[in-house]
């Protein structure tokens, strides 16, 4: 088993990677903030599918994608260099084309969901 340093950065390169090489799915290490974020990604119809396999600290996600969508995946807070939004500032990606993913007090949430809720916090990544 090895050690990450920025297990979010390392689920969106293994995407990347993933659609780069034409596959359907892809594999990384469980946590709850990699699904809670593939879970909104999955609600908001950007990945196909995600479910949890194995057992203790055996635990993967299995994400499968669309075949037809090539997501675009930014990391935009990274651990030596967090940004944070207010309420007020939470502003569109790609004029509402994409979504930005925040970490707030009310849980894990795109940007439009803060806007409406009016809760600023972390901007983890951006997906168009």
């Amino acid at each position: 088993m090895t050690f990450v340093n920025d297990p979010i950065a390392d689920l969106l390169t293994r995407m990347r990677n993933a659609q780069s090489a034409r596959r359907t799915q892809t594999r990384v290490p469980w946590s709850s903030m990699k699904e809670q974020i593939c879970a909104l990604l999955v609600r908001e119809q950007w990945i196909s599918e995600v479910q949890k396999e194995g057992e203790g600290i055996y635990q993967e996600l299995v994400i499968r994608f669309h075949p037809e969508k090539k997501l675009e995946l930014k990391r935009v807070s990274k651990p030596g260099c967090r940004q944070y939004v207010s309420a007020a500032n939470v502003k569109p990606v790609r004029q509402g084309f994409g979504i930005a993913v925040l970490t707030t007090s009310k849980g894990v949430m795109t940007d439009r969901e803060a806007r409406k809720q009016k809760v600023g916090g972390e901007v983890l990544c951006t997906i168009f």
